[in-house]
């Protein structure tokens, strides 16, 4: 597809990356003639220099053909009004990204009223996702599929655990629920395993079940499946604003520790539940006054990654609390995995991945039929969601005798209201939900998973 990205910062870079790879033509709009040079000789990607919601500027980047339009500039306004001028130019899919907590309460006008495809926020993305692993203590990430009937949990072995050294044919013998281990990191590579498989404690696994299943199955580990009661959020951001709403609707206890005078006010008066603390949360006795020790979750969200790192060290170092850290830049990321931070979030990967996927179902108009797309273990394995649409060489015959491309795992069917984990004998039917983990990127059909 024609994709234009109208804004050069992180996000922009990230989308262009990613979409340029998986063999889409992008063109790039930004007003910074070196951010863009640069970003344009390093991907390979076209570049126009101007404002990108210009009716000219536009033109030269080409929306007579444009199948997308991507606004993520960092002005809401500014990006509501570059999809506009899009979508008055050519009838193309326009997304924006709108930050204010104001716009995107009224998202759904918006988007109805300016005839946008999709308006979307990385900071309550990024709370949606810290309050799904806080509802499950025990995962580091958890990504959904089938609108909520699968779930795919990465989980750390950890050493002396009932997994560790547990061959894979024998999971099942030894714990009856419906799982299936899709995806495992170890000293830095990723496998897709078979059932000669053996787990080793410090692996990270992905595992698939219905919700249900996997709650039964991390129990019988012996871990806390419960969700936590009261969470601890440093730094007053729009995530901390979107992530308290959803905790204290959940019934979660929240604190939140802010150093600016004026935000502890407005937090104050938008969410009357909460705790709002005007202090440092840097100053390890203002952590230990407000009772650090009796949360069953920490999560920092300041605008600077090396304080929420330290922040999570210092956390870790006295409680058993889940930690959950906010981490933007991806500089850090070979540093950070080694570190016991908890779950790291970076809200950019966050929103883009969400981009990437409407992309993904924008395509199934156009013969592709991915659902729902996430990226894995640092971007290594890609987990997809195919919806069958019809007949073709992967229906109505047995798993076993179809040739499988390698490192890829067909792991949980979705028909009608039930969901299983197939084996050999099972069949793919049309209308069929068919999650699958593969190594290989870029697949866009069902028919992709055939070698």
């Amino acid at each position: 597809m024609n994709i234009i990205i109208a804004g050069c910062g992180k996000v922009g870079v990230t989308l262009a990356s990613t979409l340029n790879e998986e063999g889409h033509d992008i063109t790039i709009i930004d007003l910074n003639e070196k951010l863009l040079e640069d970003t344009c000789t390093n991907l390979d990607v076209m570049g126009v220099l101007g404002n990108a919601a210009s009716y000219s500027v536009q033109q030269e980047a080409g929306i007579a053909k444009a199948d997308v339009f991507i606004a993520v500039t960092n002005e809401d306004e500014l990006n509501l009004l570059c999809c506009v001028m899009a979508k008055r130019h050519r009838d193309c899919h326009t997304i924006a990204r709108v930050r204010n907590p104001i716009y995107y309460e009224e998202a759904e006008f918006l988007r109805d009223a300016l005839g946008l495809s999709l308006i979307t926020n990385p900071e309550q993305v990024s709370a949606a996702e810290i309050a799904r692993v806080l509802r499950f203590p025990s995962a580091s990430r958890i990504d959904t599929f089938a609108k909520g009937a699968v779930e795919i949990v990465r989980y750390r072995i950890e050493p002396k655990s009932p997994l560790d050294g547990l061959q894979l044919l024998d999971l099942h013998k030894k714990y009856p629920q419906a799982v299936l281990v899709c995806a495992v990191e170890r000293d830095g590579e990723v496998i897709i395993p078979d059932g000669n498989f053996v787990l080793q404690g410090k692996d990270n696994i992905s595992v698939c079940a219905t919700p249900v299943q996997a709650l039964k199955f991390f129990k019988s580990l012996g871990e806390d499946t419960r969700k936590v009661d009261s969470a601890m959020i440093i730094g007053g951001s729009k995530i901390a604003y979107y992530l308290s709403l959803k905790l204290l609707s959940m019934g979660i206890h929240v604190k939140i520790i802010e150093r600016n005078q004026r935000r502890c006010q407005e937090l104050s008066a938008a969410l009357p539940d909460a705790d709002i603390i005007l202090a440092d949360a840097t100053n390890q006795n203002v952590l230990l006054e407000e009772g650090l020790e009796n949360y069953e979750s920490f999560v920092a969200l300041t605008d600077l990654d090396e304080e929420n790192i330290m922040l999570s060290l210092y956390a870790k170092s006295i409680t058993d609390a889940k930690l959950v850290t906010k981490v933007k830049r991806s500089i850090f990321d070979h540093i950070v995995d080694q570190l016991e931070v908890g779950t790291i979030i970076s809200p950019r990967s966050i929103m883009a991945n969400e981009i990437i996927r409407y992309v993904r179902a924008i395509g199934n108009s156009m013969g592709s039929n991915v659902e729902t797309l996430y990226k894995l273990l640092d971007d290594r394995v890609e987990a997809m969601e195919f919806l069958v649409r019809e007949k073709s060489k992967v229906t109505d015959t047995p798993l076993a005798s179809l040739a499988i491309r390698s490192q890829l795992l067909i792991c949980c069917i979705k028909r009608g209201n039930t969901v299983f984990i197939p084996r050999g004998n099972d069949v793919i039917k049309v209308k069929d939900h068919v999650i699958v983990v593969t190594t290989d990127k870029g697949l866009d059909d069902v028919m992709d998973i055939l070698g």
